[in-house]
């Protein structure tokens, strides 16, 4: 499988634990991916071998929006 590389804007996050839980929420789903994310923006940059629907799935099941 390939890593593709997801861009998203993400709302709810305001603090560092926040980071903490969207990037534990993905690699619990890939231990190989790399995030990325500017706290300040909301923006997530994203390496994986999921697909986008599991990324976006696995960061609304800890309680973030991630905008279409």
């Amino acid at each position: 499988m390939s890593t593709q590389t997801h861009e998203l804007q993400i709302s709810g996050m305001s603090c560092q634990h926040c980071v903490k839980a969207v990037t534990q929420a993905v690699q619990q789903q890939d231990p190989s991916a790399t995030v990325e994310i500017q706290l300040p923006q909301g923006h997530a940059r994203i390496a994986t071998q999921l697909p986008r629907e599991a990324v976006v799935q696995a960061i609304q099941d800890e309680g973030y929006v991630v905008q279409p």
